[in-house]
């Protein structure tokens, strides 16, 4: 077979390869030609499908390649699309890439498709650029800030398009969406760019003088931040008496040099509101009065004078300085800062304080008020020395102050007590766990209950020796029947039985189950009930391990009842977490519904959190399986 080389010459030439192959083509043989062909075709094909790679922004999270594809194949053969997604999460970060087969459909696409809607959102096209130097080149890239909230990215482009070729056009926006009141547009070059500044710069867009300038890198802004800040002119004046006037402004200031412009704030009324901005034409001149007048009286009121710094600077400072007191404060009072809860409403600062003084010197003592005045039943007390403190946990807690016992412990933060929270939490999935996979056998772990949990269900792959007749018990497993006639297990909100709970004692005949059901204390104590005696009066009389028992009964109603646990598991997890504390402290939640919730909601969201890490785990143990 032969191959006629004009024929191929012709083809290599509308391809657009630089290089002549005609010397190749005649020396070698026909079938060296035609690969020699197919290659240049191929990379041809190749060179011709980058420039036609478009990027697909601003899109909503539901859009899929499926949705690109029936949105772009009317314009050209499209080649391949990809919406780039999280690679944990799966879910759209917004933005995509769109290749067609020819430059042609890619350039249609820009004139018919830019900014229409895809799911009711309007996309951003634009070439794709996959030179990362040429990105960040900023060449051709100018700032526009100002901006009124009404302008988007259409229209930024229609205004700014007239001065060359925009490759790209953006309106910063904010996680709803709203506009930040700045934005950029990309130039394909830097004379479109620069007749841009030249034009709009100053003008007025839908009411607002807004500002064009070129694009700057993070590094070069902060570089001339800092060297604005130290040449700086522009002078920031506060607590200035209210009722001078501008002329009086400036006569205090221009004996320290020439000044450009002064403005005093003024309200509504025209009256001054004692703060304003003075600024001197050379930066010594601003330095001389900001030395000389910071602190001086002026009618009877000390003055504020220093360097004038915009919102975001100033936030910026201030954060960095409440950051840096409030750690300051954590180290210095972590060891002397005392807790104190179940206070008696009429405990006030000053029985607080006489309470605690005989273990040390007091630097302050506060009992925490809600918005009526009263009392929230806790406070804090601040000893001297780490030593002071401690001898006081250890004298005042569980003490008895107008009749009720004082839990007090050191103050520590929120954020430290919800990792407390949460790692107990764990803790007791660990335990679970372990418990599952044991054999249920004395000396080993026996499977816990949670509140909340069916009676008489066992967890999967629990193991329960046989007991001849008897109803199998495991750790801890309430029976399931029969009761005494008219007696029935408590029914919880959820309207579930309520579960009893315990650990199984065992002895050398086997496992037997110490039993303690609701109704039971009821009708042993009803009498005792009747006469007046609480809950509180009842539980010293119990053994040890039923009291916490006892106690679960009666929260894990009131954890249900908040109607803010997803699932039973949930709610005994969290009733789980109260037990911890000290029967005493228990007692008063039960009664002071205002500590309960407090309780109740540090509990919730230590789950809260525990139980989104621990989905966040299992999907990227699900990811990398995959």
């Amino acid at each position: 077979m032969s191959v006629d080389t004009k024929e191929v010459q012709e083809s290599l030439d509308q391809l657009n390869i630089s290089e002549s192959p005609a010397t190749a083509v005649t020396e070698e043989t026909p079938a060296t030609s035609t690969e020699a062909a197919e290659e240049s075709n191929e990379s041809s094909t190749q060179a011709s499908e980058t420039l036609a790679s478009l990027y697909v922004g601003e899109l909503d999270p539901t859009v899929t390649e499926s949705d690109l594809y029936e949105f772009f194949s009317p314009i050209g053969s499209v080649n391949s699309i990809r919406v780039c997604r999280d690679a944990v999460t799966k879910r759209s970060l917004g933005y995509g890439y769109v290749n067609f087969h020819s430059q042609a459909a890619g350039e249609r696409a820009l004139e018919e498709l830019n900014y229409a809607e895809i799911k009711g959102v309007r996309c951003r096209l634009m070439w794709s650029q996959r030179d990362p130097s040429l990105r960040r080149s900023g060449s051709g890239n100018i700032f526009i800030k100002n901006l009124d909230p009404a302008i988007e990215n259409k229209t930024l482009h229609d205004t700014f398009s007239s001065f060359g070729k925009v490759l790209s056009c953006k309106v910063a926006t904010d996680e709803n969406g709203n506009s930040k009141g700045f934005g950029f547009v990309h130039y394909e070059s830097d004379e479109a760019a620069q007749a841009a500044i030249e034009n709009i710069n100053g003008m007025l867009l839908n009411g607002r003088e807004i500002y064009v300038g070129p694009h700057l890198a993070k590094k070069d802004r902060e570089s001339r931040f800092q060297e604005m800040i130290k040449n700086y002119t522009n002078v920031f004046v506060k607590n200035f008496d209210t009722e001078s006037t501008e002329d009086e402004l400036r006569e205090l200031f221009e004996s320290y040099g020439p000044i450009t412009s002064i403005h005093l704030q003024v309200d509504s009324e025209g009256h001054n509101k004692g703060f304003g901005f003075v600024n001197f034409a050379e930066h010594d001149d601003a330095v001389k009065a900001v030395e000389a007048l910071n602190d001086k009286e002026y009618k009877g009121k000390p003055l504020y004078v220093g360097r004038a710094q915009k919102k975001n600077e100033r936030v910026h400072e201030l954060t960095k300085k409440y950051e840096a007191d409030r750690l300051e404060k954590l180290q210095k009072y972590q060891s002397v800062n005392l807790f104190i809860k179940n206070l008696d409403e009429s405990i006030d600062d000053a029985r607080l304080e006489e309470e605690f003084k005989p273990f040390g010197t007091i630097t302050s003592a506060k009992v925490m008020l809600d918005e009526n005045g009263k009392s929230r039943g806790f406070g804090f007390v601040c000893l001297s020395t780490p030593e002071e403190a401690t001898k006081a946990i250890s004298e005042m807690n569980q003490r008895m102050v107008a009749n009720k016992p004082l839990y007090v412990a050191l103050a520590q933060p929120k954020a430290i007590r919800r990792s407390q929270l949460a790692q107990q939490i764990q803790a007791r999935n660990q335990m679970r766990m372990q418990q599952q996979a044991g054999p249920g056998i004395p000396n080993q772990f026996v499977q816990p209950i949670f509140y909340g949990q069916q009676p008489g269900m066992l967890p999967p792959g629990a193991r329960v020796p046989p007991m001849g007749n008897q109803i199998p018990q495991f750790a801890g497993m309430p029976r399931p029947g029969p009761f005494p006639q008219g007696q029935f297990p408590r029914m919880a909100p959820n309207g579930q039985p309520m579960p009893v709970y315990g650990q199984p004692v065992f002895n050398g005949n086997g496992p037997q189950q110490r039993g303690y059901y609701p109704n039971n204390r009821q009708n042993k104590n009803r009498n005792q009930k009747e006469e007046g005696n609480s809950l509180a009066a009842i539980l010293p009389q119990l053994p040890l391990e039923q009291q916490k028992r006892v106690l679960g009964e009666e929260l894990y109603p009131k954890v249900v009842a908040t109607n803010k646990t997803q699932d039973p598991e949930a709610a005994g997890k969290i009733t789980g977490m109260i037990l911890d504390l000290d029967n005493q402290e228990i007692l008063q939640l039960l009664e002071d519904e205002e500590l309960f919730n407090t309780h109740f909601n540090e509990a919730l969201q230590a789950y809260e959190e525990y139980k989104s890490k621990t989905v966040e785990q299992q999907q990227q143990a699900d990811a990398q399986a995959n």
